[in-house]
């Protein structure tokens, strides 16, 4: 039997509603079951998600092939507060002096005033 393009794109339309039409149902099967199981354990959307998703509004980033381009970029720690103004504000001692920091000193404080005690 031979076949014409036109039967085939046809036959691949008619199976592709079958395979829409099945999914549909699955879906809701799944579904069901899934709203069964929340009433039944109790599970609130924080279980599910962590945080509120109506909170969020970042999209997630799209998946990257791996092992093409840069490497990804990986956070330096936070430094450990050295120094403190007594105020709440305060300095790891690394990198530029905070404007806090040189009033301080200016003001006729000595680092070693401004140490937090450990």
């Amino acid at each position: 039997m031979a076949k014409t393009l036109q039967g085939l794109l046809k036959q691949i339309e008619q199976l592709q509603k079958q395979a829409d039409t099945l999914r549909s149902r699955e879906k809701a099967d799944v579904l069901a079951r899934i709203k069964e199981a929340i009433a039944h354990y109790g599970i609130t959307e924080s279980d599910l998600f962590g945080a509120s998703p109506a909170r969020s509004t970042r999209k997630p980033a799209a998946a990257k092939p791996a092992g093409r381009g840069r490497k990804a970029a990986t956070k330096k720690p936070v430094g450990v507060a050295k120094y403190s103004d007594g105020a709440g504000r305060t300095w790891s001692g690394v990198g530029k002096r905070p404007n806090w920091f040189k009033d301080a000193l200016a003001a006729g404080k000595q680092a070693e005033d401004l140490l937090i005690a450990k």
